[in-house]
């Protein structure tokens, strides 16, 4: 073990930070079609809010209570680095942002600011504003005695006012409203049509401003710069016993909108005294919290960023695939009596889980249904299949996380509606978190009760599952079903024992059977014999799995990654981690799936989960994960996986120095894993549907035999070569 050594980690903060340096490069990378490069800087800033108001916030909180002198330099120490490379980054936006302008400007698309207006577009934006706008504004007049931290909405975009006199500033803040106003504005069209003309809401308030301020306000001129405040996302739970789960929540989340700021954002072109105004009145004293930047704040809402141009300026988009055996069963349910099936959003069809839960609602045999709800979506098709069965008499059991970050209002508005309607809401394990991916239905049949088991590593989400890679078993084994449903009941009754065989759960036996595999990839390099892990995860930051990722590196087992986001371990280290090689893949949907695969001696056991290696989601959190036992879905995981290592397009080596290298093409066909794997399960599919004519006398046969000139894998799963030819 050799955890007590920093030198062998990197902070989870600085990885982070590394993983949105990826995102950013995307946004400079001129292969992209230029909207959605300037879309990325939308997902980029969008990232870099919530790693202040969590990660960042983290780091200053343990400052605040900490005691110990060691963590409190080491913290210090950490806060300085995290600067460091924010303000890096930062410059790095700046340009890309610049040049990003221009490249619009070559397309005929013109972001104008307020003094590039012509007369026509100045006039006719001043109607716009009087008409239409100005009903949305009420400035904040500064004043000593106000509590300004608390009267500034988190992730709002401010325009800080200096109205000068002779003799005194008067200060006043306007929010930039985004929920019932455009971000951009089109103007109209001038001499050609060809030219488009955008304005952001935040130079239309420039541009008018004087409308909301000569008419109460004597000054010789105004000074108006953006600012924007970052908050602490954490809140306390208050833990006395009369307060239900939901009230805590709902209490708690007012003490977020009142919790310190951990950053102003605000334009490096601010004057000095608005500048000092402002951190005076914040009570903000560490420059750590400071973080100079351009003039326009809030770009998350780039991304939405409008395409008023031609269609080659963003990505096409893809038409989601049909399951054939789900498309071409009437009844649902006969699809899963016949084989598991799998699905790969955002390649294929969301719809048909949805369709599954509509089935549901209302077939007769079904008995009850029950589901974990971490995030859905605003108009979800889902909850409302679960407020119909409750109309039908069904036995519907919604297992809702409360504390889902930045989504907890949204579900206890959710709790509230399927309370109503009669569904049995239940809020979980205080002390746990619920992030698994479960959904069970109950249907009776001739020989009895049959158990149906959905099981993925994302969220029962409409809206997500069409930017998210994420895997979805569907399956009527029924010792999984039998599982999947103790897990229920170990939600409702965490006091009594459960033993689970078929699945993962955390916090109960995933590190055992995590060290257990690895164990025996351990003896098998030991043994000279064939030893390997491949491992998919969002984050890997724990640091128990990773000292035994080093183990079994040292011991020769061949280790590959794929990690989007953070990663602790370090790569490549001479008799540590020889045997590892880390990998990241950033393109147009963002990668999220779980995956384990342990060579096993030729058995290939392969899982998907909803768990990251992280100590959260092993130690703190309900998780659910599952071994893909049909063995041609498990070679089609595999499949997935080769295509995605072989990727020297999009993939970037996480390498020592936290430098995000490309994967080196060298003279290999040039490989897009993402529009690969699209063509790979294209195929897969098409080969399916072929072959259920002759599944009606033998479905497991045809269904193999189907499959058979599809896949091309060596040992580890490997791509089919028509894959490789379309993407080069």
């Amino acid at each position: 073990m050799i955890s007590g050594s920093d030198k062998f980690f990197v902070e989870k903060e600085l990885s982070w930070l590394s993983f949105n340096e990826r995102v950013l490069q995307e946004a400079s990378d001129a292969s992209v079609p230029v909207v959605e490069r300037v879309r990325f800087l939308g997902i980029y800033s969008n990232n870099m809010d919530e790693f202040f108001r969590v990660r960042v916030a983290a780091v200053r909180r343990r400052l605040q209570l900490g005691s110990f002198t060691t963590t409190l330099e080491k913290d210090r120490h950490l806060l300085q680095k995290i600067q460091t490379k924010v303000l890096l980054l930062q410059e790095k936006f700046d340009a890309i942002y610049a040049e990003l302008m221009r490249e619009l400007v070559r397309c005929n698309i013109f972001l104008v600011n307020e003094l590039q207006l012509t007369h026509s577009h100045s006039q006719w934006l001043k109607k716009h504003f009087r008409d239409n706008l100005k009903q949305h504004f009420a400035p904040l007049i500064i004043n000593n005695q106000q509590n300004l931290p608390k009267l500034l909405r988190d992730d709002t975009t401010y325009l800080a006012v200096s109205l000068n006199s002779e003799h005194k500033r008067q200060y006043a803040l306007i929010e930039v409203p985004t929920k019932n106003v455009p971000r951009f504005i089109a103007l109209p069209p001038e001499q050609t049509k060809r030219k488009k003309y955008l304005i952001l809401l935040d130079n239309v308030i420039r541009h008018c401003v004087h409308e909301l301020f000569s008419p109460f306000f004597d000054y010789s001129n105004i000074e108006v710069y953006s600012m924007k405040i970052t908050r602490d996302a954490e809140f306390d739970l208050n833990t006395e016993l009369e307060h239900s789960q939901l009230e805590k929540i709902s209490l708690a989340l007012k003490q977020r909108l009142t919790a310190e700021p951990v950053r102003l954002v605000y334009d490096r072109e601010m004057p000095e005294h608005m500048l000092t105004m402002l951190k005076d009145r914040l009570g903000i004293s560490g420059t750590e919290c400071l973080v100079p930047g351009g003039r326009y704040h809030s770009f998350k809402d780039f991304i939405g960023f409008p395409n008023p141009g031609r269609k080659h300026l963003e990505h096409p988009k893809l038409k989601a695939l049909k399951n054939p055996f789900f498309y071409n069963s009437v009844n649902k349910f006969d699809a899963l009596r016949r084989q598991d099936i799998l699905l790969y959003y955002p390649y294929h069809r969301f719809s048909h889980l949805t369709e599954l839960l509509r089935q549901a609602a209302y077939d007769p045999a079904v008995r009850f249904i029950k589901i974990n709800v971490y995030r859905v979506a605003k108009h979800s098709q889902i909850m409302h299949s679960l407020m119909e069965a409750v109309k039908n008499g069904k036995k519907v059991t919604a297992v809702i996380e409360l504390a889902a970050r930045f989504d907890e209002q949204a579900n206890i508005e959710w709790s509230r509606r399927l309370s109503e309607a009669g569904v049995r809401v239940h809020h979980g394990i205080p002390s746990l978190k619920i992030h698994a991916k479960m959904c069970l239905i109950g249907r009776e049949e001739a020989e009895g009760m049959r158990l149906y088991a959905h099981i993925g590593t994302g969220n029962f989400n409409e809206s997500t599952a069409r930017i998210y890679t994420d895997f979805a078993l569907f399956t009527a084994h029924p010792e999984i079903g039998a599982e999947v449903e103790q897990v229920f009941e170990l939600i409702e009754h965490p006091y009594r024992r459960y033993h689970f065989n078929q699945l993962l759960v955390s916090p109960y036996n995933v590190r055992q059977k995590i060290d257990m595999l690895l164990d025996h990839e351990i003896a098998m390099a030991q043994a000279g014999q064939t030893a390997a892990v491949t491992l998919k995860v969002n984050n890997l930051v724990d640091m128990a799995l990773i000292d035994r990722l080093y183990e079994a590196s040292a011991a020769g087992v061949n280790i590959r990654l794929m990690v989007r986001g953070m990663c602790a371990l370090i790569p490549g280290i001479k008799g540590i981690s020889d045997n590892i090689r880390v990998y990241s893949v950033v393109d147009r949907f963002l990668e999220h799936a779980r995956v384990m695969h342990f060579h096993h001696s030729g058995e290939n056991k392969v899982f998907i989960t909803s768990a990251d290696w992280m100590t959260r989601n092993l130690d703190e959190r309900i998780e659910v994960g599952t071994q893909i036992l049909d063995e041609q879905l498990k070679q089609t995981i595999l499949d997935i996986l080769a295509i995605q290592f072989s990727d020297n397009t999009k993939n970037r080596i996480i390498n020592q120095d936290q430098t995000n290298p490309y994967h080196p093409r060298g003279n290999k066909r040039k490989v897009r894993s993402q529009l690969a794997i699209l063509d790979y399960l294209q195929n897969r599919e098409k080969t399916l549907a072929a072959a259920i004519a002759p599944m009606d006398e033998d479905v497991e046969s045809g269904y193999r035999r189907a499959l058979e000139p599809v896949i091309a894998a060596d040992g580890q799963g490997g791509m089919p070569i028509n894959c490789q030819e379309k993407a080069s």
